[in-house]
């Protein structure tokens, strides 16, 4: 029986925090930060993961308002989302990404990690944790 990976995405203008599953989808694992250099070119390098990986499904942060509504940065996200979801053919599902930066930089700090090497990796494990969440709701 073939498994597929689920990918988690933290999308931001400048950085794309990228996470996937192991092959069983039981635990989410950072993968990589994209330098988000334009959307075309970040909708291909997705796409060309979600090939590459077999991914069946992706979590996308959803930046809520801290009240639970969506403002404009939702809006975009969505807007990702839906081309990444016509590009590739694979089901976008968003989750509530409010205070998974925060959360990323707990870890980090915990882990002893210097201030200067978080800001490389606070996007990929927020999209691990993205990713995590999504995978615990399934």
């Amino acid at each position: 029986m073939q498994r597929h990976r689920k990918m988690g995405v933290d999308y931001g203008d400048k950085r794309i925090g990228i996470a996937l599953t192991d092959a069983l989808c039981i635990i989410s694992s950072p993968f990589e930060v994209y330098q988000n250099v334009g959307e075309e070119d970040a909708l291909n390098h997705l796409n060309d993961i979600i090939k590459k990986y077999d991914v069946d499904s992706v979590a996308m942060g959803l930046p809520l308002n801290m009240d639970g509504t969506e403002g404009e940065r939702a809006l975009i996200h969505r807007d990702f989302g839906e081309k990444l979801e016509k590009l590739s053919g694979v089901k976008v599902n968003y989750v509530d990404e409010r205070l998974t930066s925060a959360e990323a930089e707990d870890i980090l700090i915990a882990s002893g990690v210097r201030r200067e090497k978080r800001k490389e990796l606070i996007d990929k494990i927020s999209a691990q944790i993205i990713l995590q969440t999504y995978i615990n709701q399934k």
